[in-house]
């Protein structure tokens, strides 16, 4: 917060009486494309003479939610939100209303109305409650997580959390598991290139999707870092029951959506066929988290009973797990629910984003060659140290923002504000659910130069110059921002980071000039069809 205080933004969170807030402004009038309601005169932006607006003038999709609701569902409408939220600001500007069914937001884009958002969340900032997953907690009896809770107790969980996996000391601790599986995936991709590829001058080259192997390595990344154990799903036949969670996940990521926007203890109640199978993916993800959990608490008790801590042998990190139960802050039930959700949360939301960036660099040949460049060089310098090796390479830390630009995994980020605020000149009150809608903001012509071009160097500047909306740092969402950011932050990040640089230090990547990407929502954004890469050893 100080850092916004002090960016040089001028601060318009203006404390509101709501009887106050009746100005002569436009009326809203007339139907846009696909049933939109635009402000006649279009939304008045922040300053522009023209007086307060109410709430009720900004601009609307509709105002009956369930009639919106029917026609997401005929239209199929869900599956391309992201695109349905572009066209919309498109059509009515920077702001706008939507209600579906049970759900109303206020959906932004520009920087600087992000930034007046983030000022009011407050010490306890909430997201949009994810109810399916909410009611499938209560209904089977599970303890929630950070992501489900809110308040005081949310904040003392988060803290506590924070320690070990988001402090720079964590970091440091789990960067070598994630850089043992990075290192194990390329040599295993190898010689797979080298038995199955068509022979070049300078080696072999492969062409395939990749995006079975990337969900392995995911989940293998996910298991050595929460459970500090190794779960072979590099081996030539991966266990049934690892493949079974990854499906569940793609399930139960895929069920969400619709689920949003009905009451689910309705559903649950009815035994629709909807909330059953968003109810039994999520059992398959606890039951495979349970196992791993139950191995994992049986090893690091047996260890202790032997005289060592959770560490393991000379302070070896073992685990996230091992490092929550050595300090015993949290009950054996809420590292339960957390690790669970950090299990789900940290499969599909990095594999996919990896689908998205060697499609990119294939397709970015310059680009391509400016990272791997800068990771040689980067790399011969650290001695095969993965961390220096990732500090002297800022370019992939770039080439993440950049894919996660164009295509971030959530494509929205959610605060109800804990006082009235203005943004675009309209009276916006206190609990009202505001979204920064990440897609339009990501292509957007007023915030970035040249949206479409593929540039990770662009971040370099930190967007200085860039756009006419404001804002400063709030131009990269795809983590959240602030106290409420994702839990599992840095163990994406520095994921992606490692694979990246492994794969630039050992391939080089193209596709073919026919290869178009097609996107579809299903709780994240992810390709219709996987893109087809080749493999080139270096």
């Amino acid at each position: 917060i100080s850092s916004m205080r002090d960016g040089g933004q001028t601060a318009a969170c203006v404390r509101i009486q709501r009887g106050m807030c009746v100005c002569p402004a436009g009326t809203v009038a007339g139907i846009g494309v696909e049933g939109v309601t635009p402000a006649r005169g279009g939304p008045a932006g922040r300053g522009g003479g023209r007086g307060l607006r109410r709430f009720e003038e900004i601009p609307h999709t509709g105002s009956s939610g369930w009639l919106n609701l029917v026609k997401f569902w005929r239209e199929d409408r869900f599956k391309l939100l992201h695109k349905h939220m572009e066209r919309t600001f498109n059509t009515l500007g920077p702001i706008y209303r939507e209600r579906l069914g049970t759900q109303s937001t206020v959906n932004i884009l520009l920087p600087s109305d992000i930034s007046e958002l983030f000022r009011s969340e407050g010490l306890h900032p909430r997201r949009m409650t994810l109810q399916p997953w909410a009611t499938h907690r209560e209904t089977r009896q599970h303890s929630k997580g950070v992501f489900l809770k809110n308040g005081a107790e949310w904040r003392a969980d988060r803290l506590l959390l924070n320690r070990e996996v988001m402090m720079a000391p964590a970091v440091r601790r789990f960067l070598p598991l994630l850089d043992e599986v990075a290192r194990d995936f390329c040599r295993l991709l190898a010689t797979r290139v080298e038995k199955e590829g068509g022979k070049e001058e300078r080696g072999h080259s492969l062409t395939i999707d990749p995006s079975p192997d990337l969900f392995r390595f995911a989940l293998e990344a996910s298991c050595h870092v929460l459970y500090g154990e190794r779960i072979g799903l590099f081996s030539t036949s991966p266990s049934q029951e690892s493949q079974k969670f990854i499906f569940a996940v793609e399930r139960m990521l895929a069920t969400t959506p619709p689920l949003l926007y009905l009451p689910p203890r309705l559903l649950w109640r009815l035994g629709a066929p909807l909330w059953t199978q968003h109810a039994t993916a999520w059992d398959i993800i606890f039951s495979h988290a349970e196992k791993r959990i139950q191995r994992g608490v049986q090893r690091l008790r047996s260890t202790q009973a032997a005289g060592g801590g959770s560490g393991g042998a000379e302070g070896e990190f073992t685990g996230i797990l091992g490092q929550l139960m050595d300090k015993g802050q949290l009950s054996l039930e809420l590292i339960r629910a957390n690790i669970t959700e950090l299990m789900a949360g940290g499969v599909d939301t990095t594999a996919v984003p990896l689908q998205f960036a060697l499609y990119e660099l294939g397709r970015n040949p310059a680009v391509q060659e400016q990272v791997r460049g800068q990771v040689k060089a980067a790399w011969a310098r650290a001695g095969g140290d993965a961390h220096k090796a990732l500090q002297g390479a800022p370019l992939l830390k770039g080439l993440v923002k950049e894919t996660l630009r164009l295509y971030p995994v959530g494509i929205t980020v959610q605060r109800y504000p804990v006082r009235d605020i203005i943004i675009q000149n309209y009276h916006i009150p206190a609990g009202t659910c505001v979204q920064a809608c990440l897609y339009p903001l990501g292509r957007s012509r007023d915030v970035f130069q040249d949206p479409e071009r593929f540039d990770p160097g662009r971040w370099g500047t930190q967007e200085s110059g860039e756009g006419a909306g404001g804002g400063g740092g709030f131009r990269s969402l795809a983590f959240g921002f602030g106290a409420r950011q994702c839990v599992g932050r840095r163990i994406a990040e520095n994921e992606m980071q490692l694979l990246l640089m492994h794969i630039m230090l050992s391939f080089r990547l193209s596709v073919s000039s026919s290869e178009e990407l097609s996107t579809k929502y299903t709780l994240i954004l992810q390709p219709e069809t996987p893109p087809r890469i080749t493999f080139s050893t270096l």
